[in-house]
């Protein structure tokens, strides 16, 4: 069914208890767009506890804002009263927030023209704006005075930046200037926030647009660890990124052009936590390795995902054509592994102390290791009769 067609009983539920009620902001954006819809977001003049009221499941996840999330058939729907915000503190958050009864005066307070466009369960749109004009344009313009919205949510200004890369859209005038000119602002904002918008950005249709943009208007130089790396961010759009299939590949790409002092500190200035960080460090070091020829050994070592983000970095990075990277090629020769991991061994130290009669010590590890690399270049057989002869011989060595 129809995401919307899921949703509508909501706003007629409300509508019929006397409300008015809409689909708006990004949901909105993206029917108008034809584009997958993510979350769907309701706007009513109903107050948060009238909202309770009607609803027989509920959760009130921000009833400061208005904010009250109804479970219907099993779905969350968040359902915001009309509002406006004002008094904003840390360029982040309204420290104040009034109920209105207009959905135009809710909409006055929308980062952009095509995030500020509500929908009535009959398909009809209120549109003070113009955003389906801009949407039609390609165009990102900030609800009225750009810089007066940048100065209510920094945020903003990367939110603008991403979307360019996500749609393919562009800037308007005005709202690159404002971005341009308050820059400095995304200092004030958390690492973590930046994070998503940023990975967002890197995982756009557009990234070099969006890249360029952060160049251009000096976002670049205000996010953690960034400020000296605008040339290495040059080099990105010349080259295929798009063609990056996940968000740590970009990360290790960024790392390979930036030569930080300290890539792991970099990550943790992101935030990123620490096996997020040893996947991404991971892909990087093999980035710096030379050309890799894949062994059965050293794709056993790798693993096959990461052996494929490796041999798509090459290509992206020019190292190799494109033409060369045959997936089914370096699929095939993993699958002919004869283990894949230490527990697929066929014997463990139990077993060669057992045997030997030996007490336990670094022999065991290095001889463990020994048998595990020749098993993986199969040079034998992975069965504990062909281990133990095999075993027997470098005892008599």
């Amino acid at each position: 069914m129809e995401i919307f067609e899921k949703a509508r009983p909501i706003l007629g539920e409300l509508t019929k208890n006397g409300y008015e009620a809409y689909f708006v902001g990004g949901c909105v954006r993206d029917k108008l767009l034809d584009r997958k819809i993510g979350d769907i977001d309701i706007a009513t003049s109903a107050l948060p506890e009238e909202v309770m009221s009607i609803f027989p499941k509920t959760v009130p996840t921000g009833l400061q804002h208005g904010t009250v999330l109804v479970i219907q058939n099993g779905e969350p729907y968040e359902i915001t009263t009309f509002r406006t915000e004002s008094t904003y503190h840390d360029y982040r958050r309204p420290s104040e927030v009034t109920f209105v009864k207009s959905i135009e005066e809710d909409l006055k307070r929308r980062d952009f023209t095509m995030n500020a466009i509500a929908l009535t369960t009959r398909n009809e749109i209120i549109d003070p704006y113009n955003g389906a004009i801009d949407i039609k344009d390609g165009l990102i313009r900030s609800v009225g005075e750009a810089e007066e919205r940048f100065h209510e949510d920094a945020l903003r200004m990367l939110r603008g930046v991403r979307f360019v890369s996500q749609l393919d859209f562009r800037l308007h005038e005005e709202t690159f200037q404002a971005i341009k000119s308050n820059k400095n602002l995304i200092e004030k904002i958390a690492i973590e926030r930046i994070s998503i918008e940023i990975e967002k950005l890197l995982m756009g249709k557009s990234p070099k647009k969006g890249i360029e943009l952060l160049i251009q208007t000096g976002l670049i130089n205000h996010l953690p660890s960034l400020e000296n790396c605008t040339d290495q961010f040059v080099t990105l759009l010349g080259l295929p990124i798009q063609s990056l299939k996940t968000i740590e590949e970009i990360w290790a790409l960024i790392l390979f052009k930036c030569k930080f002092d300290n890539p792991e500190q970099f990550l943790r200035d992101w935030k990123m936590s620490n096996s997020r960080i040893k996947q991404i460090i991971k892909i990087y070091n093999l980035l710096n390795e030379s050309k890799i020829k894949w062994s059965n050994s050293k794709l056993y070592q790798v693993g096959l995902a990461d052996a494929i983000k490796y041999e798509r970095l090459q290509c992206v990075n020019g190292h190799i054509d494109a033409n060369e990277f045959n997936m089914d090629l370096l699929k095939d020769l993993y699958n002919k592994l004869p283990i894949y991991s230490k527990s697929d061994l066929c014997i463990s130290g139990n077993n060669l102390l057992e045997w030997s009669q030996l007490k336990g010590g670094p022999w065991l590890k290095e001889v463990l290791s020994e048998i595990e690399f020749h098993i993986v270049e199969n040079q034998l057989e992975n069965n504990q009769l062909a281990v133990k002869e095999w075993f027997i011989n470098w005892l008599r060595k």
